[in-house]
């Protein structure tokens, strides 16, 4: 479901799941066979591309507003894969624009 505390929500379940994949199935989007299998989808890069492009735009507009602290959740099906590789990916970029980010991954241990 979705966190209550949650600024901007991204739904990741349009790209291909590695859970369908038996030698990726009980890893999580933290192993890089998991990470490499997301990102060799076009769909994954366009989807980034955007994410960079829009947070680019809109984190330094929250801070002009005050806002001290942003929370962006990333959503697939079991919490274990598409998005993890999403948010991993997702604060590493957050991190390099300067700010500073804090990673949790839910559902990941469900």
């Amino acid at each position: 479901g979705l966190p209550l505390d949650a600024d901007l929500v991204f739904d990741v379940r349009f790209l291909p799941n590695p859970y369908y994949e038996t030698e990726l199935r009980e890893l999580t989007g933290c192993d890089q066979a998991v990470k490499d299998y997301v990102f060799s989808h076009p769909d994954s890069l366009k989807f980034m591309e955007i994410f960079e492009n829009a947070v680019s735009f809109l984190l330094p507009k929250y801070a002009e507003e005050g806002k001290s602290a942003l929370t962006m959740c990333f959503g697939c099906t079991g919490g274990h894969h598409r998005s993890v590789a999403i948010a991993e990916r997702a604060g590493e970029f957050v991190g390099n624009m300067g700010y500073p980010v804090s990673i949790r991954h839910r559902d990941i241990e469900s």
